[in-house]
């Protein structure tokens, strides 16, 4: 088996890349799936969520209210970590359950764990390699307002939250650029995944 661990600046492209590697046979692990996943409606972890933030952060159908939640924890550092405390341990119980299970399927299996948090959490030593989608904070900033209606500001915001570039190409073992179509993205998946089944 290889573990690989993907990751890229928000508005970077991480999905496309996912996706081809899906396409070609890899195994994904999508930790925001498994973030859903672990707060999933009448699960325990949400709530300790409701018990810890308050029933306001729990929606009329049950399930946590994304937004709120997401603007409490951008502007409190305390509070992410709080909610990063109760979520990450189940997040990372998953995970190896779908990874222990696909190395049963398949023992030789290239298993991509999509992780956007991958360098600030000092995650890289836990793999066998880090492939990074590198694309410029222009482009980003511009993808981030015209596919998720953001502002500027907000775009630059986020960007401005998460690791820099230079701390990205220092972990990077692999790289692929993202700042071109998302065909030419799927070619380079391609090629990438043929050096890794070929042991170039």
């Amino acid at each position: 088996m290889t573990r690989l661990g993907l990751t890229g600046g928000i508005g970077a492209g991480k999905s496309t890349a996912n996706a081809a590697f899906a396409d070609l046979g890899a195994v994904i692990i999508d930790y925001d799936q498994l973030s859903r996943d672990a707060v999933a409606p009448g699960s325990p972890i949400l709530g300790k969520i409701a018990q810890v933030f308050g029933p306001e952060f729990i929606d009329d159908d049950g399930a946590l209210n994304r937004q709120i939640m997401a603007e409490k924890i951008f502007n409190d550092p305390a509070a992410r970590q709080t909610l990063e405390s109760l979520i990450h341990p189940r997040v990372f119980e998953l995970a190896t359950e779908i990874e222990t299970y696909a190395l049963k399927q398949n023992p030789s299996a290239i298993v991509i764990h999509d992780i956007p948090l991958l360098i600030e959490k000092n995650l890289v030593g836990q793999f066998d390699g880090i492939v990074i989608v590198d694309t410029n904070e222009g482009v980003r900033q511009r993808r981030l307002v015209e596919t998720r209606e953001l502002t500027p500001a907000e775009a630059q915001a986020r960007i401005a939250a998460g690791a820099t570039d230079a701390e990205r190409h220092a972990a990077g073992t692999y790289f692929l650029d993202g700042n071109g179509t998302p065909e030419n993205l799927k070619a380079q998946v391609a090629e990438l995944w043929r050096q890794l089944n070929s042991g170039a």
